[in-house]
């Protein structure tokens, strides 16, 4: 089981997320390589800021919310995590 964390932005994103993407992306980054995010990513139609990312837990989802400059700087307007069974499976 993953946990998928999903994001919306608030309605004039684009400012605040220049401000704050390099952080974000170092957080990314960080989570990345302790193994713990498989894959983020932005939604494009519409291209909205929205975006989500897929978690090995529950936990490690919520850590990196709690932490993210998105959430602290108000970028993201609401988040969720929920549980998702991954069917196909390599």
């Amino acid at each position: 089981m993953k946990h998928v964390m999903t994001y919306r932005a608030v309605e004039d994103f684009l400012p605040l997320a220049r401000q704050h993407g390099p952080a974000h992306v170092a957080r990314l980054h960080e989570f990345h390589d302790r193994g713990l995010l498989l894959m983020v990513g932005t939604f494009d139609e519409p291209m909205n800021g929205d975006a989500m990312g897929v978690f090995t837990t529950r936990e490690a989802a919520e850590e990196f919310i709690a932490g993210d400059p998105f959430v602290r700087h108000g970028v993201v307007a609401e988040w969720t995590v929920r549980p998702w069974n991954e069917v196909l499976v390599p």
